[in-house]
């Protein structure tokens, strides 16, 4: 096994340093708002030195989405492949699992969905991490869902599994955004509150 050298282990560490640095301006002030001038400022680096580690701003940003999704997809998908259960348990263990991931990690999610851009039209290297790691993750939703339908474990006029399943992820992604948007509601405690959604939800959609 090779040894990495302090100059390599240096690198790595600056590297992320960057992306934490980037994420957690981004969310805060905005896409438009941080600068790479900026991003290097708090790793205590120049710009160029930033520049060897991305070509811009928006492939810092695309490299988080990126993360973010793989972070998000990892969790799900070993939910999804589990045979031992139900797809309708699979379906509610995914929605608890999605929500949590929000609360837990506020900046990361804060990345893919908290963030806006200029003409609000994501720069082409981003939409392409979307398009490729979202759809990884949003597919372990759907994969489950269809299980579901295919068991019979649904309302049956639930046929459509792409439709089932983007009504269910605008439902997550309301719990997952409440708790960060919405500072000061006197809510319920909040495992409670997340497990009553998830219950309602499924209810909503079971046969």
């Amino acid at each position: 096994m090779a040894v990495r050298t302090r100059r390599e282990e240096y690198r790595e560490s600056l590297r992320q340093d960057i992306l934490d640095a980037a994420r957690e301006m981004f969310v805060r002030e905005g896409y438009e708002a941080t600068s790479v001038r900026r991003i290097a400022e708090k790793c205590s680096c120049s710009p160029g030195i930033l520049y060897h580690y991305f070509d811009d701003k928006a492939a810092i940003m695309a490299q988080l989405v990126r993360e973010t999704f793989v972070k998000l997809t990892h969790r799900m998908h070993a939910i999804a492949e589990d045979a031992d259960a139900s797809a309708l348990d699979r379906l509610r263990r995914i929605c608890l699992t999605y929500i949590a991931f929000g609360i837990e990690n506020p900046h990361h999610y804060g990345v893919l969905f908290a963030t806006s851009y200029p003409g609000h039209e994501k720069p082409k290297v981003i939409a392409a991490a979307f398009e490729e790691e979202g759809f990884r993750t949003f597919n372990c939703l759907q994969h489950t869902v269809l299980a579901c339908i295919s068991d019979g474990l649904l309302r049956p006029e639930l046929t459509d599994e792409k439709e089932v399943s983007q009504a269910i992820w605008a439902a997550l992604h309301g719990m997952a955004s409440v708790f960060m948007d919405c500072h000061g509601f006197p809510f319920i405690e909040q495992s409670r509150l997340i497990g009553r959604h998830v219950d309602i939800l499924i209810e909503g959609v079971r046969a």
